[in-house]
């Protein structure tokens, strides 16, 4: 049974977070600011839930406290709304967020991805990578930096396009299922028109990082998906 804590200030969410996720099978531990999370925190802990405005010590100083330790997933849970305010709590180390007022079915969603993706990944997908460097015949992948160079340039990629080749890079010889590809790299669950996004995705990836028709970095594996050789 995956446990999770959950911190808010406010009775009436915890207990309302706590029977959702009970119902879901989920152990579930409630405390009422940051600083009883981060004491919360445990190897037996699967994900964490922080209310972003608590007394005491708030959301983001308790993620800050939680990834000086651990790597576990972390979702925020805010009142605010503004581009911004979600951008910083995301830099901040979160893995994701929820918007109050929120409902039952929305939560349990963006739980079970970001734990579908923890489990997926691995927590090294969430550790410090300073200085860590993945080496694809003649790219080299910078995780802290999240830069591609060849040749000592930079091949320039969007997020969701470097996210994608760190997946495959990090898992060499694995065959990647669409589907599996799509729930990893878009914290999202899949459906059919799903995997027109995912190909589109991996074309231009493709376009941008080949460097000869020779040399191709990501394979096909027909009927099955996409893999980087060993």
């Amino acid at each position: 049974m995956e446990k999770i804590i959950v911190a808010d200030d406010e009775l009436e969410i915890r207990e309302l977070i706590k029977v959702c996720l009970e119902n879901e099978g989920y152990e579930v531990v409630t405390v009422k600011n940051g600083k009883q999370a981060v004491e919360a925190v445990d190897s037996s802990v699967g994900l964490i839930i922080l209310d972003v405005m608590m007394p005491i010590m708030n959301g983001i100083m308790a993620c800050n406290e939680i990834r000086k330790k651990s790597s576990i997933p972390i979702i925020f849970l805010t009142a605010k709304t503004q581009d911004s305010d979600m951008i910083f709590g995301l830099s901040a180390g979160a893995d994701d967020y929820i918007k109050k007022p929120f409902t039952p079915p929305v939560l349990i969603a963006k739980i079970k991805a970001v734990l579908r993706r923890y489990r997926i990944l691995g927590a090294d997908a969430y550790e410090d990578k300073s200085d860590k460097k993945i080496y694809v015949k003649d790219l080299v992948i910078d995780i802290e930096s999240h830069n591609v160079i060849r040749e000592n340039k930079e091949i320039h990629l969007t997020k969701t396009e470097f996210d994608i080749l760190l997946l495959l890079a990090n898992h060499k010889g694995q065959v990647f299922s669409i589907e599996r590809i799509y729930e990893s790299v878009w914290n999202e669950a899949y459906i059919d028109v799903s995997a027109n996004t995912v190909m589109v995705h991996i074309k231009k990836l493709r376009n941008k990082i080949k460097n000869t028709e020779q040399n191709e970095y990501i394979k096909t594996v027909w009927g099955v998906g996409y893999k980087i050789e060993k």
